[in-house]
């Protein structure tokens, strides 16, 4: 077997060219300033520019309409129809095109730290930039382990090349991210941002895992030194990265993770960390670990001697950081750790009327769970006005979630009630009113609730029930003002905080009508509901 032959097996492309395989940071890097892919900044990371696409193309994400899978799949917006005939006809587009190209790049990785969970991934990119930001984003098997690689899982990358009409994709686009779960095969086309390739990967995971009795689960993890794993759901820009970065703790990751009845593991070898006004003195690992040799920054502005304005956002407001975990000190070892003691819900609540933490009975986090609610605000997302905009995201997942939010939602349902994990609702968004009157919470304040939560000293505090939401919220939390644990003490206006919390139920309320014939009676029951 020729070297290309084994680079490209169970890939189905075929080809003359130069393949670059299983290269480690340091001949990517040369390959990548050779190809003019980008440039270096003063500490040594690569900074690449994604183009067009700054984010994921949700609306090209399709998933073959398989025989085999079909009736399982959660088919609608999120997981969008695609026949398999066209399936087949735009991933041999995708090979045929790979292989035309001069020379390509091919990393053999694992997804799963769990190795009885674990898949084998195999990409092949046109970029050695994507070839190193998966190396960095997966987990990296020993050298000893890549003879003989088969993959169960193949992503053919082809950035550059256009989507045509017979493809199937979305009418006018030539961006196509395409997904067989029988035929073990994702093909993007006409993207350059590299989070298509993690978040593929996330999918086939949600798809997996389940029929296996593990929950996968878009969160970050950590554990104390006495062994006390915590769990942080939470969309982007809610803190999930953030807060599961802290010294005090060991980071297990920062974003994907499945939950078996041994504990929890990582799904990734590395950390996407958003960096858009990162600063060094609120987020130090984060903020050292993005300035280093071996990392790849996207779309992040840099002057003309390399040195970098994190505070810079004219290419988007998602730069990005892709950075090995072991780039945070002291991870826990081999990404895996015990069963959760403590599930984190995080909301950034631009409306200003959550409590910064409340404590969730099961059948609340459930319906928290499916809720899944943050709020975004101008400057997060294009055509975004000047008000908040509710945003529910069920499962903190929502789109990565090839099977219905059921599932996931019973499976947690029931994890919980087995190993009897404590669940909080915590707010990183507004106080003091919302977006442009009030000001965002205190990050200071933030960490002080969650190490009481995580330490066990919060479940001692005096609980009060607010009358909204119908959260217990602690009244006494050293270090943390009276006025912050009750947002409406927090608003000179107590009749626009009335106002804007029973806005805020209502959006709740119509949210709940999408999953509501699904929920268990429980559920319903503690379901916000408006006051007649």
């Amino acid at each position: 077997m020729t070297a290309n032959t084994a680079a490209l097996a169970g890939t189905g492309v075929n080809t003359t060219a130069d393949i670059h395989a299983n290269l480690t940071a340091p001949g990517l890097y040369a390959h990548a300033l050779r190809r003019g892919e980008g440039r270096l900044s003063a500490d040594g990371a690569f900074i690449g520019v994604t183009g067009v696409h700054t984010g994921r193309s949700v609306a090209d994400k399709f998933v073959a309409d398989d025989p085999e899978a079909t009736q399982e799949i959660w088919w609608g917006k999120v997981n969008r129809k695609l026949e398999p005939a066209k399936f087949d006809a735009f991933t041999a587009d995708v090979r045929a095109w790979l292989g035309s190209q001069k020379e390509l790049f091919t990393e053999d990785l694992y997804a799963g730290a769990d190795p009885e969970h674990r898949i084998k991934v195999r990409l092949v990119t046109t970029n050695a930039w994507h070839a190193l930001f998966a190396r960095n984003m997966f987990i990296r098997p020993p050298v000893e382990e890549l003879a003989g690689f088969e993959p169960d899982y193949v992503i053919l990358h082809a950035p550059e090349m256009e989507a045509k009409p017979e493809h199937g994709g979305r009418a006018g686009s030539t961006t196509l991210i395409a997904l067989s779960f029988a035929k073990k095969i994702i093909a993007i086309a006409g993207t350059s941002y590299a989070g298509e390739i993690k978040k593929s990967i996330f999918t086939v995971m949600n798809w997996l895992l389940p029929a296996k009795g593990v929950l996968p689960m878009h969160c970050s993890a950590n554990v104390g030194k006495d062994g006390d794993t915590a769990l942080f759901f939470g969309l982007s820009g809610t803190g999930k990265t953030t807060l599961s970065s802290d010294p005090e703790r060991a980071l297990i990751g920062d974003d994907e993770h499945g939950w078996s009845d041994k504990g929890v593991f990582n799904f990734e070898g590395g950390c996407y960390a958003k960096v858009i006004k990162l600063s060094q003195e609120a987020e130090p690992q984060i903020w050292n670990a993005s300035h280093r040799f071996g990392v790849v920054l996207e779309n992040v502005i840099a002057d003309e001697r390399g040195n970098l304005d994190l505070n810079d956002g004219s290419l988007t407001e998602n730069t990005r950081s892709c950075y090995p975990i072991e780039f945070i000190p002291g991870t826990a070892p081999g990404g895996m750790a015990g069963l959760p003691k403590n599930v984190v819900m995080l909301t950034a609540d631009a409306f200003g009327v959550l409590p910064p933490i409340a404590k969730l009975t099961p059948a609340q986090a459930m319906y928290h769970f499916l809720s899944g609610y943050t709020a975004k605000v101008a400057g997060t997302e294009k055509g975004l006005g000047k008000e908040p905009q509710a945003t529910f995201s069920t499962c903190f997942g929502a789109p990565f979630l090839p099977r219905h939010p059921e599932v996931y939602g019973k499976m947690l349902a029931e994890l919980i009630g087995k190993h009897g994990a404590q669940v909080w609702l915590v707010n990183t968004g507004w106080t003091g009113g919302a977006y442009g009157t009030g000001h965002r919470m205190s990050i200071k304040h933030t960490r002080a609730l969650l190490r009481a939560a995580l330490d066990g000293s919060l479940a001692n505090a005096e609980f009060a029930t607010d009358p909204f939401f119908g959260l217990a919220v602690p009244q006494n939390v050293p270090g943390v003002p009276t006025e912050v644990l009750n947002p409406r003490e927090s608003w000179a206006d107590k009749e626009a905080y009335d106002k804007t919390a029973k806005h805020l139920v209502s959006l709740f309320e119509k949210n709940f009508e999408t999953f509501a014939s699904g929920a268990s009676e429980d559920v319903k029951k503690a379901a916000l509901r408006s006051a007649a």
